[in-house]
């Protein structure tokens, strides 16, 4: 009896290990690959600031592409990016919306989603803008904004340095002193003034306070401009060129981005050209997503 007795405790005993594996390997691999990537992210997107050009194209990839069901969360950047790294830390699935130049594309393995629709356009470029007037008023600061160029590397230094905590003055500042040459070639042959007021206005886009701090910084310490950067949302920032409230802006996102405000103020502003190249827009994932195309996000 003893010796039957213990068999039939080792037989439950097996059943319900290989039951407990078996549970084990359902919720591993059953929950994430028997729902699709909506139900996985809750039907979401999680966007930026309601106002912001790449909600728009967002708004309207959703319905390019059939999206009935999904949603576009309205937040701001550093919301986006928290909920972002909440989710890469867990390895969890999320879309976001997302650009380049960013600096978690340097801190996360990311992908965009194919766009083969073009919702989001090509590559894009980020133009300066300055108001009518200003080379008359102010022609030192009008060549120097005129002149200023640069890639999405160069911008990813300052970026970067901000995110880790350095302040944007200060991240700036170390940049233009690492970087002599490159201030040196913007403001070649321009003679410096004595304490002229100027107003720069910008979007809270890390791009485009790393932008704007570093040219605030040259006019400021290398032309002799006092300056007042005014962080504000798209509309105020183009509305504030148009009207001649402020003199410039480094940070209009053309041809896609901004397209609205482009139609709308393009015979009040000057377009002084891209100050960067190569830009983009569009959804994002982590590259552990097992997604390539926002086609996906319907069928898969």
């Amino acid at each position: 009896m003893k010796k039957t007795k213990l068999l039939s405790v080792l037989s439950l005993a097996a059943v319900l290990v290989l039951s407990a594996c078996g549970n084990s390997g359902d919720k591993t691999n059953g929950e994430a690959g028997t729902k699709t990537i909506g139900q996985q992210v809750n039907y979401e997107i999680i966007g930026i600031d309601p106002g912001a050009g790449i909600m728009k194209a967002s708004a309207k990839a959703i319905e390019d592409y059939g999206l009935t069901d999904w949603k576009l969360i309205e937040g701001s950047g550093a919301a986006m990016t928290a909920t972002l790294a909440k989710a890469m830390k867990n390895e969890e699935p999320i879309i976001i919306t997302g650009w380049t130049p960013h600096w978690m594309f340097a801190k996360y393995d990311l992908k965009y989603l194919e766009d083969p629709k073009k919702t989001f356009g090509e590559a894009e470029e980020i133009h300066t803008l300055a108001r009518k007037g200003l080379e008359a008023d102010h022609p030192e600061a009008y060549q120097f904004l005129k002149n200023f160029k640069w890639t999405a590397d160069e911008m990813g230094e300052i970026m970067t340095a901000i995110q880790e905590g350095t302040s944007p003055t200060e991240a700036a500042k170390a940049w233009a002193e690492s970087h002599p040459d490159r201030i040196d070639e913007w403001t070649k042959d321009i003679t410096p003034v004595s304490n002229k007021e100027l107003k720069l206005s910008y979007v809270a886009w890390d791009s485009e306070i790393a932008s704007t701090h570093l040219v605030q910084y040259i006019l400021e310490n290398k032309l002799g401009y006092k300056v007042t950067a005014l962080q504000v949302e798209a509309g105020p920032m183009w509305t504030g060129v148009a009207n001649g409230d402020v003199d410039a802006s480094v940070s209009a996102w053309l041809p896609l981005t901004h397209a609205d405000y482009w139609e709308k103020f393009k015979d009040k502003v000057e377009d002084l050209g891209a100050n960067m190249e190569g830009v983009k827009t569009g959804l994002v994932v982590p590259s552990y997503m097992d997604i390539n195309s926002i086609e996906d996000l319907k069928t898969k």
